[in-house]
């Protein structure tokens, strides 16, 4: 009599999302052997608890994982395969990373247009430069562009500047040597970390430009390609341009504020200034807060802002103290060191009606989410 609890191979493939031919392969290779075999027709069936097994398999092939590491993964305990999962994970990011790079170097060295030379920059500077500004670059598989690092050189100065246009970093680099007429263009912010190890072993760092990327010329003699991003960047200095004045401005020492902020309760702070001091409030006009000394000039002001907004900004803020140009509860707030002045965020406050799940208002003097690009160095 034939076992109800056995699957013949085509009813278990279905169950499993695994193809008849797979299935007959994984047995070959003892990754899914049969339950049962029958002797003379040579059927195979499959128990009911050999699913989940089967279904591990699909899903780890899915995402392109070796057999060996598979039959290891089905293996472990949790822990353990979890950290085969995560290894294999980077492997693969890697590897599609170093792909990408490649490919932008064939693509950059196939060009007609021969390379135009950009700047000339002290390496560790522009590493960390990168690494700055890119906290406020976006993530948003629509806009692309927001992804991206804005480049803007001239004899007098590098320009970095990235925005998720709820937040926006811009911070200007000295060249190292003078280089021709001013170029500007967005490249691809991942690409660019990717550089930031070999740009910080260099002592300077050679941008040269291509019709579709950008190359990094570093002391090691490898250079990396950066691809350039076609679309439009947002004009953040009509934005900037369009800013009103400073209401009030508070300077206060940056390590308390951050530690305020760390071990602030909820996904939104707000920020209330006064006398010699600025308050970090819980939302709302809860009791709960910290009071930090400050030197303030202005009149007190109150705005709310989403962690995720406000932290990096100040996190990344240059020195020992920062400054806070603030200018309403629905206006951006300017954060930069109080005594250097080439790293600069803006951050937007939340939105009145902001809830946990919400973006704050976009950083946009327009309604336009992605005003036209009107830059006139390229």
């Amino acid at each position: 009599m034939p076992n109800p609890e056995m699957m013949p191979i085509g009813l278990f493939a279905r169950r499993t999302g695994l193809t008849a031919s797979a299935l007959r392969f994984y047995a070959d290779c003892g990754l899914l052997v049969p339950a049962e075999v029958d002797p003379v027709t040579g059927y195979r069936s499959y128990g009911s608890e050999q699913v989940t097994r089967a279904s591990d398999l699909r899903r780890l092939r899915e995402i392109a994982m070796p057999l060996p590491t598979v039959r290891a993964v089905l293996d472990a305990d949790p822990a353990e395969a979890a950290r085969l999962v995560d290894e294999h994970v980077a492997k693969v990011l890697g590897d599609a990373a170093a792909v990408r790079r490649k490919a932008a170097a064939f693509v950059a060295s196939r060009a007609e247009a021969p390379r135009r030379p950009v700047a000339v920059v002290k390496g560790p500077v522009l590493a960390d430069a990168v690494e700055q500004v890119l906290t406020a670059a976006g993530c948003d598989p629509d806009l692309p562009v927001l992804g991206g690092l804005r480049v803007e050189a001239s004899c007098e100065a590098v320009t970095l500047t990235a925005t998720d246009r709820y937040r926006l970093s811009t911070r200007g680099l000295v060249p190292a040597e003078p280089v021709g007429s001013a170029w500007a263009a967005t490249v691809d912010g991942d690409d660019v970390r990717g550089a930031v190890a070999a740009m910080r072993r260099s002592v300077l760092v050679r941008v040269e430009a291509a019709p579709h990327a950008v190359r990094l010329r570093t002391a090691d003699g490898e250079d990396r390609y950066c691809r350039l991003l076609p679309d439009p960047f947002p004009d953040h200095r009509l934005m900037l341009a369009s800013l009103p004045e400073v209401g009030t401005r508070v300077t206060v020492d940056r390590n308390p504020l951050l530690h305020a902020l760390e071990h602030h309760a909820g996904e939104l702070i707000t920020l209330r200034t006064a006398r010699h001091a600025l308050y970090v409030l819980s939302d709302g006009d809860g009791p709960s807060g910290v009071r930090l000394p400050a030197t303030v000039a202005g009149p007190d002001l109150r705005a709310r802002f989403a962690f995720t907004t406000l932290y990096p900004a100040v996190s990344t803020a240059l020195g020992p103290e920062v400054m806070l140009d603030l200018r309403g509860h629905d206006l951006p707030v300017t954060i930069r060191s109080a005594d250097r002045g080439d790293l600069t965020t803006l951050a937007m406050p939340a939105a009145p009606d902001h809830q946990a799940h919400r973006a704050p208002e976009p950083l946009s003097p327009s309604d336009d989410p992605l005003p036209p690009d009107k830059d006139t160095l390229e």
